[in-house]
């Protein structure tokens, strides 16, 4: 089929971009005007009110409020809305990889990422979570997570609700659950450990899309979102610091659609929800052959919270993904052997934090799909099959208090281990060349600070 059916849609470009560069003007403008604080220093609460751990980025219900009004919540009249943050970490991997530039085979200590934050609200209405990052392995800066925010509150009868806009530069950046990808389990990674290639489109266009999506947060239970992503040029990207031809770019308007249900009862919480996207990509941004690539992600999700008096929190997330793939501008390419392709993804992760600062998590994930001879090209059985267990403890010694360097400092410390049970299609002798998916298997002793 050709194309998309949507065609071009500049306008719908021009209007995003207006609406970022508005916002976030008046964001860097309430900033000198010294109305917008950093977000612990703005609500004068400790970490662990909005995160679990102490430490983000999973949110608690408090957290998920606060970022669904906007950031907007403060308790004092000023404070500089900018923060900081590094990632360290040393990796091993059960057997020595293709050294990335400047690095060993095995065994690295690496500078992860360097973060520079812009974070707070603007009156009652406006909000702003602006990252830039300085990735330590690729030695170079990115444009990162991007979210600016205009909200308001309204009754339905007596039923309150809390009205929003959302500019975001990736699909699930903006959600309030850690269930998603845009900031799912786990939470810390390294690029020098080796990964799956396969993962469904709707957790690989961040930071390479620019969209707006409008919400309804009604009596903080229902929670509904619906809006459009599309791809900026590819100078822009490229200038920010992204890749522009990975994984191609969206034809028109992706339009993304989200669902959910929360519930508290007492120390517990619950969510279930569902999310859709919907995609044309013309492939490695080429567009000469009149074609795209379709694809359609459905999906369900849920997470269950549990606060115990003596401050211990239980914490379970989930989520399911179908991807339905239309390959036409692929197969034209000679980059898919066949246009219609399905992948799956299932991920859960289940965490224990004792007291809120000592925690335990462990996940799996399973992802798995239709055989192509050249999508898949680069393993033996021509199949996107990955699967594993990740384990993690960390610790949060100033998540509930103040620290020794003041009341924005902020450490976690904490061991990952990543355990493959098959890797890019198989569990034995997946590249043809012998490799076993335990090869890849990797611990990561690692150092997390904020301020």
């Amino acid at each position: 089929m050709r194309g998309s059916g949507q065609g071009r849609v500049p306008a719908f470009k021009r209007l995003v971009q207006a609406v970022v560069l508005g916002i976030a003007a008046l964001a860097l403008s309430a900033g000198v005007a010294g109305a917008v604080p950093a977000f612990a220093a703005q609500t004068g609460q400790p970490c662990a009110s909005c995160h679990v751990g102490g430490f983000g980025p999973q949110l608690t219900p408090t957290g998920r409020a606060f970022k669904l009004r906007g950031y907007t919540l403060r308790t004092t009249t000023f404070n500089v809305p900018l923060s900081i943050a590094a990632q360290a970490s040393y990796v091993r991997t059960m057997k020595a990889q293709p050294p990335a530039p400047g690095f060993n085979a095995n065994d690295n200590w690496a500078l992860d990422q360097l973060n520079i934050f812009f974070a707070g609200g603007y009156g009652s209405h406006l909000g702003a979570f602006i990252q830039t990052t300085y990735d330590g392995v690729a030695k170079a800066w990115h444009w990162d997570n991007l979210d600016l925010r205009a909200v308001t509150t309204t009754k339905i009868g007596r039923t309150p609700m809390v009205l929003g806009l959302s500019v975001n530069n990736g699909p699930t950046v903006q959600d309030a659950w850690n269930t998603l990808p845009g900031w799912g389990y786990p939470y810390t990674t390294s690029a020098l450990s080796p990964s799956p290639a396969a993962a469904p489109l709707i957790g690989s266009l961040a930071q390479n899309t620019l969209g707006a999506t409008a919400y309804a947060w009604i009596n903080s239970q229902i929670y509904l979102e619906g809006g459009g992503y599309t791809s900026p040029s590819a100078l822009f990207l490229t200038r920010a610091g992204v890749d522009p031809y990975d994984p191609g770019n969206i034809d028109g308007v992706a339009p993304y659609g989200r669902i959910a249900y929360q519930k508290n009862y007492g120390n517990h919480n619950f969510e279930l929800g569902a999310f859709a996207m919907a995609a044309n990509l013309y492939p490695g941004h080429v567009e000469t052959t009149g074609f795209t690539d379709h694809y359609t992600d459905l999906g369900l999700d849920g997470s269950f919270q549990f606060f115990a008096k003596n401050k211990d929190v239980f914490t379970i997330n989930g989520r399911y993904t179908n991807e339905r793939q239309r390959l036409d501008a692929s197969q034209l390419l000679g980059l898919a052997a066949t246009n219609r392709v399905r992948l799956q993804d299932a991920r859960f992760d289940a965490s224990y934090y004792w007291r809120n600062e000592i925690g335990l998590t462990v996940g799996a994930f399973d992802t798995w799909g239709t055989r192509d001879e050249l999508l898949y090209a680069g393993n033996r059985t021509f199949r996107p099959d990955s699967s594993g267990l990740l384990f993690q403890i960390d610790g949060t010694p100033f998540g509930r208090s103040s620290s020794p360097f003041g009341p924005r400092f902020n450490l976690r410390v904490g061991v990952q281990y990543t355990d493959y049970l098959s890797f890019d299609g198989s569990g034995a002798n997946y590249d043809g060349l012998g490799g076993k998916a335990s090869d890849n298997n990797s611990v990561r002793v690692f150092a997390w600070v904020a301020y």
